[in-house]
């Protein structure tokens, strides 16, 4: 990701309709963080602090006093399905902050993202279990709030960053905390993008809400999932479709998309029949309730649309469906 070095956030923190006070912190449980938009390159021309983006859960750490607290960028809670990260906090130094960070957990030097969804487990003897076993890290790139309590929205990312690195240098934990790295050099970061150790990064990626689903065309089992972005006007619209689904899913899936199955499915532009240039074979489709949100990769972006199918990556039971936007997608 990349973010302006010398200027005020690009966007300033939004509250989640869920969050109604601070609980004591700083800043609301429900801020959520920046996010990051898909670009054709690398921007340049000015002053650009360039990050990796992990593959990992984005989330906010809150500390004040005793209390701590881990929330996704949803504004949901994180912290009962990581209790090592909420051990790890109250052991930092400082009383007071607000970081913005990414959860990983690495599995053999290479990060898991299949080993983070395994936390979201209803077993508390479980998730126990598995953080002890496969200890998560959070990698921070942000602080919101400094260790007086002072929230640092409004300030200019070098002076957060700054803060960020005096923070991490000071409260250093083996193996549990990690400042992620930064440059201002754009040859390096594009460096990053094909050198950066495998299996730590997202590429071209996007989060959608499944609207619909098409069944095979020969058989009663799933066979593609229709996906839609938001608007600003909060309306779903149809943006394409991915059909990698693993077969020993598919029996699964139909199931739990048929549980979901009710109308509109997509409340703006809606599916039509399969387009010239996709491999859908048919022009029926079941609509969902939009409560489901999928990760995929994608090579184009044309009129607001994959032009070819995606590539499904994973499933992000993490994330808030209202959070899947065009702004993903959007040229810079």
């Amino acid at each position: 990701m990349a973010s302006p070095a010398d200027g005020k956030p690009t966007k300033k923190a939004a509250l989640s309709k869920a969050a109604e006070k601070t609980g004591g912190f700083p800043l609301p449980v429900g801020t959520a963080p920046m996010e990051a938009r898909s670009a054709a390159e690398l921007p340049g021309g000015g002053p650009w602090q360039y990050e990796p983006k992990w593959d990992g859960f984005r989330c906010l750490a809150y500390k004040s006093g005793s209390d701590v607290d881990i929330r996704a960028k949803s504004g949901k809670p994180l912290g009962r399905f990581f209790p090592e990260i909420l051990d790890l906090l109250h052991r930092l130094g400082p009383k007071t902050f607000v970081l913005d960070g990414e959860l990983v957990i690495a599995i053999e030097g290479r990060l898991s993202f299949d080993a983070l969804q395994m936390r979201l487990h209803p077993a508390a003897s479980r998730v126990e279990k598995l953080s002890l076993e496969t200890p998560a890290k959070l990698i921070l790139f942000d602080m919101l709030a400094d260790t007086d309590g002072a929230v640092l929205t409004g300030k200019p990312l070098r002076e957060r960053r700054a803060r960020l690195e005096a923070f991490v240098k000071e409260n250093a934990v083996a193996k549990m905390v990690e400042l992620s790295p930064s440059t201002l050099d754009r040859r390096e970061a594009g460096r990053w993008l094909t050198s950066w150790e495998a299996g730590a990064t997202d590429g071209v990626v996007a989060d959608c809400v499944v609207g619909g689903y098409r069944y095979e065309s020969n058989g009663p089992l799933v066979g593609s999932l229709l996906l839609g972005l938001y608007d600003a006007e909060g309306l779903l619209n149809h943006v394409g479709f991915t059909a990698t689904i693993a077969d020993k899913e598919r029996a699964a899936l139909t199931r739990q998309l048929e549980a979901l199955r009710e109308p509109p499915g997509f409340t703006g532009k809606a599916p039509g029949g399969p387009s010239r240039w996709s491999s859908e074979r048919s022009g029926e489709w079941e609509p969902v309730r939009p409560e489901l949100v999928v990760e995929v990769r994608f090579d184009h972006v044309g009129n607001r649309r994959f032009r070819h199918g995606t590539k499904l990556m994973r499933w992000r039971s993490d994330k808030d469906p209202r959070q899947c936007t065009f702004e993903q997608i959007a040229p810079p």
